[in-house]
């Protein structure tokens, strides 16, 4: 399990250069208005969405978890402590497919507890978290980049 926090960048290129030297890490994934970092030493994702006119740094928070049965049981969880937001099944958003959970903390910060499903998935993104269809496209483990038709994905 790590954190996960999604910030609104206003140049992907400069921010992706300054969280590479601060955490000493190449990106796990890069697109067109998009990276993120998969660090573990501290265990965050960090992810980085090119938005430039957004009107706070931060985009949401998140947990991500590496099997399905523990977004299940938040999903539980939250939903017994009434503030589960929404669940989602096998979406594609931030360029992977996810099985995740949302909730709404009292002043308007979403978090999400995620699971990835694929993180190559080749389809339209539809996800409520994205803006627009987004195609996907599978990219090598080297961190190659791929063309995507669309501006990034999870600008929530």
């Amino acid at each position: 399990m790590r954190l996960q926090l999604a910030l609104n960048v206003r140049d992907i290129d400069e921010a992706v250069d300054y969280y590479r030297k601060l955490f000493n890490v190449a990106p796990h994934k890069r697109r067109p208005g998009y990276a993120n970092f998969a660090i573990d030493e501290p265990p965050v994702k960090l992810v980085l969405l090119e938005n430039p006119d957004a009107p706070e740094r931060i985009n949401h928070l998140g947990v991500e978890v590496f099997d399905a049965a523990h977004v299940r049981e938040a999903g539980s969880r939250l939903e017994a402590a009434d503030i589960l937001a929404e669940t989602e099944e096998q979406v594609v958003c931030c360029h992977a497919e996810q099985t995740k959970v949302w909730s709404d903390e009292p002043q308007g910060l979403r978090w999400e507890w995620y699971v990835i499903t694929d993180d190559a998935p080749v389809r339209v993104a539809t996800s409520a978290c994205c803006d627009g269809p987004v195609a996907e496209a599978a990219v090598p483990a080297t961190g190659g980049s791929a063309e995507v038709s669309a501006p990034a994905c999870c600008d929530v």
